[in-house]
């Protein structure tokens, strides 16, 4: 057992006795296809090394009770009642999960759970997702529910949307809960479709650089963006009905028809075509174990989202400019909604320690802000680590 399985293992048996299951549920990142998923285009997420560590137990009562490691908080509640939000946040994640069971028809039973976990908070790591999928699978596994992944993944995010009020996509429900060792997930967002793709250089890793600047911008403007691709989208359909998304349009339509939109509505859907063309582009190069061309993807992939669908920032931009002319860097770009958050960078092993000083020391300088740098690796989905039973001292 590590280190944080072993902290959760004893804040476990502390509070609530030695039967638990141990669940090991992955942060996800995702490599190319940024503002697709609502497009019903495609996405390239992986699953990570940063994890939430859970001990769950059934406790033959009515009522849940939880406990936070990391912020040291805990919470009960009784589930014969109506399920009502719980004003420090994070239980919300695990009450919308027992929610959304009972609206699918699972009788969910009283149970304990502690957890505690690395992915930071508010990076852009979906620790929210990891939550969520990690207490539902640690519960189907107990119950023997057998709730099939994908299952699992559509609960989750509706356990998101609906109780917590975060209206996210599937995609980071689906790379923690299904991802694979040493391997990427190319999602087709429409069909929920999943292929996985080797990611194998062990000397590789992935770096994510975070700007700690969170703007509610972020917010308003990815509804704007949202509009203004199914404004694209009525325009095209005029000239042919078969279009139901921004995934159906090729750049030679959209070309064809580039006089008819506005040039804002024209760069937000060639951006939004392009970037699904680079998924599937990527893909390809990964199966020829192609890394400078994946690199020149991430590339450009920020390029489109810096000038086409304008929602970086100077910040971003910096650590993007900064990190192209670090030795050892394959690719960089942003990740996420934008206006802030993290930059993801693929970096070799043995250049990591010079990369990560140059980047704060140089950001720095530029910007008077300091950047939090989180190395990872692709890793597993949700799995179970082991039974745990604690031998009771004398």
């Amino acid at each position: 057992m590590n280190v944080l399985s072993e902290r959760v293992t004893h804040a476990f048996h502390n509070r609530f006795g030695d039967e638990h299951i141990l669940v090991r549920s992955p942060g996800r990142v995702n490599l190319i296809g940024e503002h697709t998923d609502y497009n019903e285009g495609f996405a390239l997420p992986a699953a990570i090394d940063n994890c939430i560590i859970l001990a769950i137990n059934v406790n033959h009562t009515n009522k849940v009770r939880f406990y936070a490691i990391d912020k040291g908080e805990s919470y009960e509640a009784d589930i014969s009642d109506a399920l009502t939000k719980s004003d420090l946040g994070w239980p919300n994640y695990l009450l919308g999960v027992i929610d959304q069971l009972s609206a699918h028809g699972y009788e969910c039973p009283g149970f304990d759970c502690v957890f505690g976990g690395n992915v930071p908070i508010g990076a852009g790591l979906s620790s929210s997702a990891a939550l969520e999928g990690g207490i539902l699978y640690g519960l189907n596994q107990r119950m023997q529910w057998d709730i099939d992944p994908v299952q699992m993944a559509h609960i989750a995010q509706k356990a998101e949307n609906q109780f917590v009020g975060v209206q996210c996509g599937i995609m980071d429900q689906f790379a923690s809960l299904m991802g694979k060792k040493d391997h990427v997930m190319r999602l087709d967002c429409r069909s929920l479709d999943y292929e996985f793709y080797p990611f194998e250089r062990q000397d590789l890793y992935i770096v994510l650089c975070d700007t700690q600047i969170r703007r509610e911008l972020a917010s308003s403007e990815y509804n704007v963006r949202r509009q203004q691709c199914e404004t694209g989208v009525q325009k095209l359909q005029q000239y042919d009905a078969g279009i139901k998304s921004l995934r159906d349009v090729t750049t030679p339509f959209l070309e064809e028809h580039k006089d008819d939109l506005s040039p804002v509505i024209y760069e937000r859907c060639r951006y939004i075509i392009e970037e699904n063309q680079r998924v599937l582009d990527a893909c390809a190069n990964l199966q020829k174990n192609d890394w400078l061309a994946f690199g020149k993807l991430m590339y450009a992939s920020h390029n489109g989202l810096r000038d086409q669908y304008e929602v970086s920032c100077k910040e971003l931009d910096i650590l993007v400019e900064l990190a192209a002319r670090q030795k050892g860097v394959l690719g960089a770009r942003m990740m996420g909604g934008g206006f802030g958050g993290c930059t993801i960078n693929l970096v070799e092993e043995k250049y990591f320690d010079t990369f990560k000083e140059e980047m704060k020391q140089k950001y720095t300088l530029q910007t008077d802000r300091q950047i939090k740098v989180y190395q990872t690796r692709v890793s597993p989905g949700t799995h179970l680590i082991e039974p745990q039973k604690m031998e009771t001292k004398q």
